[in-house]
């Protein structure tokens, strides 16, 4: 079993944790104290619900086991349980980030993907 999370994160702002060294979280993950991540399964609806029709995306891959107690799964969208990181993401759990292009359609195109890590 693969144990990647995704984000899903502007181009400008991940470009700023690069610089950074360290990913502190968007505006949404600073409002609500953790950094949102999804599973496999759930990155694409992810994208169509909060993300839809934004250009200049990332979809970045993070390995999960590097997180401890700091990585919880909590129950969210439909009672789904989503990963979400009480704590700052170092960037050396970051295992690949690629573009997020929008198809034809206006949809996010995704990149090949692990399974759910739980």
């Amino acid at each position: 079993m693969d144990k990647s999370i995704y984000k899903i994160v502007p181009r400008e702002l991940w470009q700023e944790a690069r610089v950074a060294g360290l990913f502190k979280g968007a505006a949404i993950d600073l409002l609500d104290g953790y950094i949102h991540f999804s599973t496999s399964a759930q990155a694409v609806e992810t994208a169509r619900l909060h993300f839809a029709g934004q250009a200049g995306l990332l979809l970045v891959a993070v390995d999960a086991t590097m997180f401890g107690e700091a990585l919880k799964w909590e129950a969210s969208r439909g009672g789904d349980l989503f990963p979400h990181l009480h704590a700052d993401l170092p960037l050396d759990a970051v295992i690949w980030e690629k573009p997020l292009p929008l198809g034809d359609d206006g949809l996010h195109v995704f990149p090949p993907m692990q399974e759910d890590p739980r």
